[in-house]
């Protein structure tokens, strides 16, 4: 990263802050509303406690006393190939016979801690389950002096992460293997289904972060963002972010869920857990972000995928793009797309009406009993995925032709 002197870097964000919300990127609207809902703008708020939270991964899950996570469950950390400390955590299925593994992989800005239901929910239905924070945020290793900034400094990094938590699951659980992903996650994991990096059976992946909706001009705020970070500001916030978590502000006109109660919780275990949440994204994870969206945006993209998928869109998806999801999932070789048209972008944190639409279709794509699974992929699969959206679907219109997106009310 090229070098830059100190009056610049005090210059160049703030400078930066006056075009990108009317030139570059994220709308006025959106930043008026951070801002009143407790964002910082620029301000560098730095104490020890922030510096002391960066240094390391926290081994511990967090318990809140109204949320705690699910009993029996293990904790530890590893290291990944370049050095970074990961948080991992483990739990045993609850009932038999046992299915198998689920890698439970989260988006931007999340922790182990917020998956709780789910991880029981998953255990109830006979699968060994890990999760991990991604670096940079939960309880991972940070690598930015203030902790509660969303950062990663390259797209090779998170591939280091999503790598070992692979060999995790493959060294202490049990086969078959499965991955459930949400938004940066789900991208993640639809990259790493190309090139022979996902060794699993099936893949779930929720709202994957293929374009944002969030930013209104996208090739002019990746370049922005690539020229920030080429000038040395890859760790700044950027223009207009600040330290709040999204999941502690207003639960009115919130872009994650429809589910008040569900929020409530998401938001007390932000708030109390201060050294796990994190505020918004450095103009580094932003450049990562661009570049991963930018690899799955070409063509041959989906048709590189070898992983059986299925795909789950939100209809009311304000963070992601659920048009270009559709389009992905139509050019899939090996998977098929649902929509379901109340959701927002947390499906597995909506009500549970529309909870029950995703387990409907997590159970009919990921059946318990199938020996072949555990071989990996089938050649029936694509029949078989088709079957699952027609019947989810009802038939008729709503079915969906191969490669294409159911839609669920």
């Amino acid at each position: 990263m090229s070098a830059c002197p100190v009056w610049g870097r005090a210059a160049v964000p703030a400078c930066a802050g006056l075009i990108w919300d009317s030139v570059f990127g994220f709308s006025r609207a959106l930043l008026d509303g951070h801002k009143r809902s407790g964002g910082s703008g620029l301000r560098h708020r730095r104490d020890r406690a922030s510096r002391r939270e960066a240094a390391m991964a926290d081994t511990e899950l967090f318990a809140h006393p109204d949320y705690p996570p699910p009993g029996h469950g293990r904790a530890w950390t590893a290291r990944t190939r370049d050095g970074a400390q990961l948080r991992f955590a483990s739990w045993r299925p609850t009932v038999k016979p046992v299915h198998g593994t689920i890698l439970l992989v989260q988006g931007r800005a999340e922790f182990i801690e917020r998956y709780g239901e789910t991880v029981g929910e998953l255990r109830r239905r006979g699968f060994h389950v890990l999760a991990f924070d991604w670096r940079g945020q939960g309880g991972s290793q940070r690598f930015v002096s203030r902790a509660r900034k969303g950062h990663v400094g390259r797209l090779r990094h998170y591939e280091a992460d999503l790598a070992l938590a692979m060999t995790q699951m493959q060294e202490r659980l049990p086969g078959p293997y499965f991955v459930l992903a949400h938004s940066m996650g789900a991208a993640l994991c639809l990259d790493a289904a190309r090139n022979d990096r996902l060794p699993v059976a099936r893949l779930v992946a929720l709202a994957p972060m293929l374009e944002l909706t969030i930013i209104e001009k996208p090739g002019r705020a990746s370049r922005l963002a690539g020229a920030l970070f080429w000038l040395g500001f890859g760790k700044s916030f950027v223009p207009g972010g600040g330290d709040t978590a999204i999941a502690t502000k207003p639960f009115e006109g919130n872009r994650l869920t429809g589910d008040p109660v569900r929020y409530a919780r998401n938001s007390a275990l932000s708030a109390a857990a201060r050294h796990l949440s994190i505020g918004d994204p450095t103009i580094g994870w932003v450049r990562t972000a661009f570049r991963l969206m930018a690899r799955l945006a070409e063509p041959h993209a989906a048709r590189e995928v070898r992983v059986p998928t299925l795909v789950i869109a939100a209809g009311r998806d304000r963070i992601v793009s659920t048009p270009a999801i559709e389009r992905f999932a139509a050019r899939l070789k090996t998977g098929q797309a649902l929509v379901l048209r109340e959701a927002r972008h947390e499906i597995l944190m909506e009500s549970d009406s529309i909870r029950a639409q995703f387990w409907a279709a997590f159970d009919a794509f990921i059946p318990g009993e199938d020996a072949q699974l555990a071989a990996g992929a089938d050649s029936a699969g694509e029949p078989r995925q088709r079957g699952l959206m027609q019947r989810l679907a009802g038939g008729g219109e709503d079915a969906p032709a191969p490669g294409g997106a159911a839609s669920v009310p």
